[in-house]
């Protein structure tokens, strides 16, 4: 089965396309592009993220994105050769733990990029909206990635926690010999979202993200402010847990643009994401299992400074990335959305409930054809 995977996640990079040849358990990765959204895309998806706006706003995005992602697809391959299509979408709002509303409690996730256009521009199927089956099972709809995690890093003697660096960081932990049941996953804080808006500041809107950690570099870490944000409450509670925007968006940010020492704050920020991770890692896995190999990947992969303090922070513990498992850094989210529309064309529940909470293993997503 030829599957296209397409990502486009909360640090608002762009668009990612990945094809993969699926046979069984088995994969190989065929392609991969990403597309950098314009910056005006870009600042009107910022403009509905988690923020007051029109609803009719996030309908033509909706709409649009999902155009955008048909000629990123088309770019990469001939859409004829596909079987079928998996599109995450954009994520504009994510709240994976029940609120008050009404006189009930509810848990809601919104991603947007419309599978029925998708499907209409590419002529293939297209399974879409994969959040909301987990959440309605009593999930909180994150993390998904930990099915792929499991097929491609189970190790009969070893421990891993594979990491993902995006817009936020997660990690899957996976004891040695695990069956599924015994995997569990959560997201463990901010990944990118802060550095990529402070650097966007820095630079006048130049630079989207810290590019190689030169930012970073030019500063020093503030001890007192990286224990204060490290005293936050989200990193005592117990997983499972997710995180997105709404804790490190533009109201976590907003605040910092007033300091003079921007590149201090970067520096900050680069830490707390590291040390966010390890202290994840020491608080809710070594309890439970060795961790011998971290396996990372993601944009964060590619931020020296980032990878050197989190290197730091866990002495001991073997470095990696997935690249050394043929899968590039920057296509393994992508590559897991082809491999969840895959299971969920195949009528299989693809959710791991140990991670995100949820009461049962479900299938997920709703299919455009």
């Amino acid at each position: 089965m030829r599957v296209a995977g397409i990502m486009s996640g909360t640090s608002l990079d762009g668009i990612d396309v990945a094809i993969v040849d699926i046979r069984g358990r088995k994969l190989k990765v065929e392609a991969f592009s990403s597309t950098p959204y314009p910056r005006r895309i870009r600042e009107a998806i910022l403009g509905v993220s988690n923020t007051t706006c029109h609803s009719g706003t996030i309908a033509r995005l909706h709409f649009l994105l999902a155009e955008l992602y048909a000629e990123a697809v088309t770019k990469l391959c001939d859409p004829q050769t596909l079987d079928l299509v998996g599109c995450h979408g954009q994520t504009i709002f994510h709240e994976g733990r029940p609120r008050p509303m009404e006189g009930r409690k509810i848990a809601s996730t919104l991603q947007i990029g419309d599978g029925s256009v998708l499907a209409e521009r590419l002529g293939v199927p297209v399974v879409s909206d994969f959040r909301p089956r987990d959440i309605a099972a009593g999930g909180q709809g994150a993390p998904l990635v930990p099915f792929l995690d499991y097929l491609l890093f189970r190790h009969a003697r070893l421990g891993r926690v594979a990491l993902n660096i995006g817009g936020i960081a997660n990690i899957t932990a996976i004891p040695a010999g695990a069956t599924p049941e015994q995997v569990f996953a959560f997201d463990t804080g901010p990944g990118n979202m802060v550095m990529d808006a402070l650097a966007y500041h820095a630079s006048d809107g130049r630079l989207n993200y810290d590019r190689d950690g030169k930012l970073a570099a030019r500063g020093q870490v503030l001890p007192a402010l990286l224990d204060r944000w490290l005293k936050a409450p989200f990193f005592r509670q117990p997983p499972p847990k997710s995180a997105g925007r709404e804790q490190y968006g533009v109201e976590f940010v907003e605040p910092l643009l007033r300091w003079v020492q921007v590149h201090d704050l970067i520096a900050t920020a680069t830490a707390f994401t590291a040390a966010s991770i390890a202290q994840s890692i020491e608080r809710f896995v070594r309890p439970k299992m060795e961790v011998q190999e971290l396996i990372a990947a993601g944009g964060g992969v590619h931020n020296p400074v980032l990878m050197a303090h989190l290197a730091g922070y866990l002495p001991g513990v073997k470095m990696r990335t997935v690249d050394e498992f043929g899968v590039s850094s920057d296509a393994k989210e992508a590559v897991a959305f082809a491999v969840l529309a895959a299971e969920t064309w195949r009528k299989r529940p693809s959710n791991v409930p140990s991670a995100t909470g949820a009461r049962r293993s479900v299938i997920l997503g709703k299919i455009s054809y």
